[in-house]
């Protein structure tokens, strides 16, 4: 009788903590997509319109807080593996192997999602003759074959995602010219352009690419960006711009992926539905990148020069 007892409190005792309201199952996570705070990794190239992004979604959610650590992409993939650190953005889904290990080491299944694509810019110093190439000619000025001068500089050589496309994307195989120099940010990039005009840099679109923002206004004051042969159309050349980008007219266009390895529905999760969301997505659009997961709409201008 006294195990039966037992038996039918314990029951009791159980079915009372299941029937806890939403609420009060709410107010035990660490945090919300409405309030606590969170840390995401970011690729370095995305700073511009990543800022833009957390400093909306703060202001729309007073009680949140992302702390964003930018670093090269390869330290990004790295925190996969960091159990802090519960979403990154960067420029591919992870791998099969690196999903099999966030699932083994941290017990958690990865999301991933491409939410903008952006472009890799080439800027060169303002006096420079050379403003137009074919992918071919950048490719020859990448393995030091070209026939001027022009020193490449990265934001970095190593782990970064400018450098891995132009390797994988660009290169394809062929080896980067020992000559190419590296600077410490894609800031540090466009002013070193700016200072030598034998070096041609390679950043993120997100830099310079934004005529409605007073930063990349000063930048574009110190570089020019060239324009690269159309995919499109032989002997026609464009640069990159947004529509360019979106229908990938624009030769080196890669992606914007957060994956996401949250195991509650917190704050990384509600910052990733924000930036794959109508909000997010108007925010790449009004930064000049291409938004993935809304359509963007492109309608035939005519300009007179």
């Amino acid at each position: 009788m006294l195990q039966r007892v037992a038996i039918w409190l314990v029951g009791l005792c159980l079915i009372a903590w299941g029937c806890k309201s939403y609420e009060e199952q709410r107010n035990e996570l660490p945090d919300t997509p409405e309030r606590g705070s969170v840390r995401v990794s970011a690729d370095e190239t995305f700073k511009p319109i990543v800022d833009e992004l957390v400093q909306v979604y703060e202001s729309n959610h007073p009680g949140t807080k992302i702390i964003i650590e930018y670093k090269t992409e390869a330290d990004c993939l790295r925190d996969l593996l960091n159990d802090s650190i519960r979403m990154v953005l960067v420029t591919r889904r992870p791998s099969a192997e690196e999903r099999a290990l966030m699932a083994d080491s941290l017990k958690v299944n990865a999301r991933s999602l491409v939410v903008a694509r952006d472009a890799i810019a080439v800027v060169v110093h303002p006096e420079s003759p050379d403003t137009v190439f074919t992918l071919k000619e950048i490719k020859q000025v990448l393995t030091g074959t070209y026939n001027k001068k022009l020193i490449p500089v990265f934001d970095g050589v190593k782990a970064t995602s400018t450098v891995r496309f132009i390797v994988d994307s660009v290169l394809k195989g062929e080896s980067l010219t020992d000559q190419a120099l590296a600077a410490r940010s894609s800031v540090g990039v466009i002013d070193y352009v700016a200072s030598h005009p034998g070096a041609i840099g390679f950043v993120g679109v997100g830099w310079v690419g934004n005529p409605e923002d007073s930063a990349q206004l000063s930048f574009l004051k110190k570089v020019n960006v060239a324009h690269i042969e159309s995919t499109d159309l032989k002997g026609s050349y464009v640069k990159a711009y947004q529509a360019n980008i979106y229908v990938k007219r624009y030769p080196m266009v890669r992606d914007l992926v957060y994956i996401l390895k949250e195991r509650h529905r917190g704050l990384a999760t509600g910052f990733a539905h924000f930036v794959s969301g109508e909000i997010g997505q108007i925010i790449f659009r009004r930064g000049y990148l291409a938004p993935a997961q809304k359509r963007l709409g492109i309608r035939p201008v005519k300009v007179n020069e």
